[in-house]
C-alpha cells in the first residue's frame, strides 16, 4: 500500500514538473528572457541525481531511526484521518523550517546546503539543484514527529509532497499572489530566499507555510527597489561537478589552517557562514548591520 502511494505521488508529480518546466523554458525562450542554460540544466541534473542515490542508498536507515522512536509515541491521531494528516504536515513543515535555518546558520551543515544555493540562475530546474549530503542528517529533525505518533513512511511521504510544492515555487514567472502572500511561501518569498543582496540573506526559509519565517524573525518581502540577485556573496563560477560539491569544505579547511584560537577555529566550523576572527569576512547579520549604519 505504501509503495503503491509513492507511486502514485511520482506518476502525479513528474507530468506536472515535465508542463511547468517546459512552459517555463519555452516562454524563456520566446521573450528571450536568458532563464535557462544548457550547463545549469545539467549541473541540477548532475546535484539532484547525487542526492536521490545517497537518499535512497540510507532510506533503510532513515525508517529504521523514525519506526524506533515512533514506538515510543504519546498520541495517536490515525482514528481521524483527515486531523491525522492535517497535523503532519503543518508538524513536517514546522521542522522543515527549522533544519533549513540550521543549514543557514551553522556552517557546517551550510557547506552542505550551499550547493543549492550556487546557481546564478534561478528557473524551475534549480528546485532539483539538491544539497547532496542532506539526506544524512535529514530524518533527525523528523524524530519529534515520530513521537507525536507518525510512522517513518508516512513523515518521509509528507516530506516528498511538500517538496513538490518547494519546487514549483523556484520561478520567476509569477508574480505576487496576493493574499497567499500572507500564508503560503510564494515564488516572490522564494526569489527572496535565493538572493545574495545583504537585506535578503538568510530569509524565507519554509517551504510550504511561510507563517514561520515571520514568527521566527526571517521573513523579507521582495522589494520593488532592490532587485533579486541570485548566487551567493562570493559566487563559484564553475560547473565543475567536484567544487560545486566541496568548495565551501575546502574554504572551511583554508580557514583552520589560520592561526587562531581553539575557540576561533570552532567558530569557522561551527558558528554562521562568513563569521572571521579578525573581520576579514562577515555574517549576514554583520553585512546587514554594516549595510545600516551606512545608509
Amino acid at each position: 500500500m505504501d509503495q503503491i502511494r509513492e507511486l502514485y505521488l511520482v506518476l502525479i508529480s513528474v507530468p506536472i514538473y515535465v508542463l511547468v518546466i517546459g512552459f517555463e523554458f519555452f516562454y524563456s525562450h520566446f521573450k528571450n528572457k536568458g532563464l535557462y542554460s544548457g550547463k545549469g540544466i545539467l549541473s541540477n541534473v548532475y546535484l539532484t541525481l547525487l542526492n536521490m542515490g545517497l537518499d535512497f542508498l540510507i532510506r533503510g536507515l532513515c525508517l529504521f531511526v523514525l519506526n524506533y522512536f515512533y514506538q515510543f509515541k504519546f498520541t495517536d491521531l490515525s482514528a481521524m484521518p483527515i486531523l491525522y494528516w492535517f497535523v503532519l504536515i503543518i508538524a513536517e513543515d514546522f521542522m522543515f523550517y527549522w533544519l533549513h535555518r540550521v543549514d543557514h546558520y551553522c556552517r557546517f551543515f551550510w557547506a552542505v546546503h550551499v550547493t543549492h544555493h550556487s546557481s546564478e540562475e534561478f528557473n524551475l530546474t534549480v528546485g532539483f539543484r539538491s544539497s547532496v549530503f542532506q539526506p544524512l542528517y535529514r530524518f533527525m529533525y523528523f524524530i519529534p514527529i515520530a513521537l507525536m505518533g507518525y510512522n517513518g513512511l508516512d513523515i518521509m511521504f509528507a516530506y516528498a509532497a511538500t517538496q513538490i510544492f518547494g519546487i514549483l515555487v523556484h520561478t520567476q514567472t509569477i508574480n505576487k499572489l496576493g493574499f497567499l502572500e500572507y500564508i503560503i511561501v510564494t515564488p516572490s518569498h522564494h526569489r527572496v530566499h535565493h538572493g545574495s543582496n545583504v537585506i535578503y540573506l538568510d530569509k524565507n526559509m519554509g517551504m510550504f507555510l511561510i507563517i514561520w519565517d515571520k514568527l521566527f524573525g526571517t521573513f523579507q518581502a521582495e522589494e520593488e527597489s532592490e532587485p533579486v540577485k541570485y548566487g551567493l556573496t562570493s559566487n563559484i563560477n564553475t560547473y565543475n561537478p567536484i567544487t560545486m560539491v566541496f568548495h565551501e569544505w575546502k574554504n572551511i579547511l583554508k580557514d583552520l589552517r589560520k592561526k587562531a584560537s581553539l575557540k576561533a577555529k570552532l567558530m569557522y566550523v561551527f558558528g554562521p557562514p562568513g563569521w572571521s576572527h579578525d573581520g576579514s569576512t562577515k555574517t549576514s547579520k554583520q553585512l546587514r548591520a554594516e549595510l545600516k549604519r551606512n545608509n
